[in-house]
């Protein structure tokens, strides 16, 4: 089974668990608008494109909401589970693992994260490998609003300890140190509730922690 199939799976249950309305880290968004959103991506590409494009966000916001409309709770979770449908793209060969890792991930995370008494869980290694891959390739794109240069520092383990990647390049320069999973969730907005830490000048720090980054 992939990662993504993993992810899928372990979120689904935990959707199934709490129930519509419960909290996550989505800002204004409950489970069931989780779900609906995660269902959108995978079924309506004519609204997809809104969830990155601001542009286009009110018809994506107007999609999500009638899918929350017209389907219970329960549908919702089953579309998730399901996966792609059989004519979208996601489903060539090898695409939902390329693409939906991450984000499952982070939704995943996003779910548990908003629950209280959560704590980071264990995560095999090369799924590890694979997010930090993924950070690599694409960090500097997700930290270019940064105010402050910013320096990723791996410290899963003794193998990798030290491996750092560029977020972005100016001066001064904050190094954001974590394991993989965590750094993803920092660059993808959710620094107030990833494990990481900062070095760096304590202005440029602060200017950092309050800056919002977003998918």
């Amino acid at each position: 089974m992939t990662h993504a199939r993993r992810e899928r799976a372990a979120l689904c249950e935990l959707l199934d668990r709490l129930g519509p309305g419960a909290p996550t880290l989505c800002e204004g968004w409950t489970t069931e608008d989780l779900a609906a959103h995660l269902a959108l991506r995978e079924r309506r590409l004519d609204a997809a494109p809104g969830i990155a494009i601001p542009l286009l966000s009110g018809y994506t916001r107007s999609v999500q909401e009638r899918l929350a409309s017209r389907h219970p709770y329960s549908e919702l979770v089953d579309l998730v589970r399901q996966g792609p449908p059989v004519w979208s793209p996601y489903r060539l060969p090898g695409l939902d693992e390329l693409i939906g890792t991450v984000e499952l991930f982070i939704h995943h995370e996003d779910v548990r994260r908003a629950q209280p008494g959560w704590a980071p869980r264990t995560l095999p290694a090369d799924l590890q490998d694979l997010l930090w891959k993924r950070l690599r390739s694409g960090a500097r794109l997700l930290l270019r609003r940064s105010p402050v240069g910013v320096v990723l520092h791996r410290t899963s383990d003794g193998r990798t300890n030290g491996e750092k990647t560029a977020g972005r390049r100016a001066e001064p320069a904050v190094v954001v140190s974590g394991e993989p999973a965590e750094l993803t969730l920092f660059a993808f907005g959710r620094g107030e509730h990833a494990e990481v830490s900062y070095s760096g000048d304590a202005a440029a720090v602060d200017r950092l922690r309050r800056t919002r980054f977003s998918m």
